[in-house]
């Protein structure tokens, strides 16, 4: 069996981060078998390098090797892509056209980005994977191919089963094997080392001196998080390698071109419960700041519409203003429908006009000059005093029948049933 140093020479890996060492030799164990593998990991971390050492370890390896980029294919053609497809089996098809799976029969397809395959096509490479057998596209013909299959994805499987984005079987018998690349800012050693290699490389490429990092420097990069990992890593430096002049660069030269607070968001990975690995302290704190504001702001309005009310007369305000008054200033679980604890009682009532004769304007906007965002328990305890009041005078009034006291008070005969039980008017 083919040595790690030898592989990593090979296929220019570069690094001696522990997970990645063991993302290389579970390659390199299942390589001479013909099972399925699922290859995990953030863009850019360099899953590719798994099938092709796969392929290169296995009997395979003379046979042809293909691989399939399933989130670049148009939904429409993808699977005539894969299978085939008949001539005249959809508009343009002027010609019979074999499939990837046809083509690399006997060699390795390597699937990247399975995660976005429609789940018309999953179907068809879930038989493919369990019996090898595949039909074109318009034809009725079954056919076979020895094909091994090694797909990489990026996404959260289980969350994509979760939201039936993703068929559970196909992802079963996909992951026989899983093997898990590490993100880079995972790799803090092996970051300086990767700077260099890419360094010569692009020195050599465009005829210029190497950058050169300081100490300073290779400190900022390893607590740089890196959301586009290795690719990101090598882009920096390709692009520094042209347009710096100054071969040596520091942290603050860096800090130009990847600002530390302003990296794009990593893809964060999730263990099998579909929970995240990383601390929700800041994310919890933010959500917590969100509501904090909305409060703040929903106070705001409350004071402002407490100062509205003060300072226009009863007759300026409409049945629906009424009602939304209402709603801003009773408890949320108190609210029923808009008139179910009326600090504007129904000017068509007959209680409105026998209770309300003497009342000043303050009584029937039940004391909004003194609201305050912090309800006191004297002001609660006094609109459950009225409530209850108005309740046993509906209920007299109609000799005890709910359902008509239920239609005086504009509330729904379920929600009197439940107040008549919280203020013990059973009897």
């Amino acid at each position: 069996m083919t040595d790690l140093q030898s592989i990593k020479t090979r296929f220019g890996i570069i690094g001696n981060y522990p997970a990645l060492n063991r993302a290389l030799e579970k390659s390199i164990q299942v390589a001479p078998t013909d099972i399925s593998v699922l290859v995990i990991g953030e863009s850019g971390v360099g899953k590719e390098f798994i099938p092709k050492i796969i392929h290169s370890e296995s009997r395979r390896k003379h046979q042809p090797y293909i691989v399939v980029n399933c989130g670049a294919i148009p939904e429409g053609t993808i699977d005539s892509e894969l299978f085939g497809h008949e001539k005249g089996a959809f508009t343009g098809a002027t010609s019979t056209r074999k499939g990837y799976f046809e083509v690399a029969d006997g060699g390795t397809i390597f699937l990247d980005e399975v995660g976005e395959l429609p789940l018309q096509t999953q179907v068809r490479l879930l038989r493919v994977l369990e019996s090898g057998e595949f039909m074109k596209v318009g034809s009725s013909q079954i056919q076979k191919t020895d094909v091994r299959i090694v797909a990489a994805t990026n996404v959260n499987m289980l969350s994509a089963i979760e939201d039936g984005r993703f068929r559970e079987d196909l992802y079963y018998r996909l992951n026989t094997v899983q093997i898990d690349m590490p993100p880079l800012r995972d790799r803090k050693g092996d970051i300086h080392l990767l700077f260099r290699k890419f360094a010569v490389d692009f020195a050599d490429k465009y005829r210029m001196p190497e950058l050169q990092l300081n100490e300073e420097a290779v400190h900022y990069l390893e607590n740089y998080p890196f959301p586009g990992n290795v690719r990101q890593l090598r882009n920096l430096v390709e692009q520094m390698t042209v347009v710096e002049q100054i071969r040596n660069v520091n942290a603050a030269k860096l800090a130009e071109y990847i600002p530390m607070n302003a990296h794009l968001p990593a893809v964060v990975q999730r263990n099998n419960s579909g929970s995240s690995n990383s601390d929700f302290g800041s994310e919890r704190e933010i959500m917590y700041k969100i509501l904090f504001d909305m409060r703040n702001d929903l106070n705001d309005l409350k004071s402002l519409t407490s100062e509205l009310i003060k300072n226009r007369g009863n007759s300026d305000f409409s049945h629906h203003e009424k009602n939304l008054i209402n709603r801003v200033f009773t408890p949320e679980s108190q609210v029923q429908n808009p008139n179910s604890l009326l600090y504007f009682e129904n000017s068509n009532s007959p209680n409105y006009q026998a209770n309300n004769t003497n009342n000043d304007r303050d009584d029937r906007y039940g004391d909004v000059e003194d609201i305050e965002i912090e309800e006191t328990k004297q002001d609660s305890l006094s609109l459950q005093n009225n409530e209850r009041e108005l309740i046993v005078k509906a209920l007299e009034k109609y000799n005890g029948r709910r359902n008509k006291a239920a239609d005086e008070l504009g509330i729904s005969q379920r929600t009197l049933y439940r107040k008549i039980k919280q203020y013990n008017l059973e009897d």
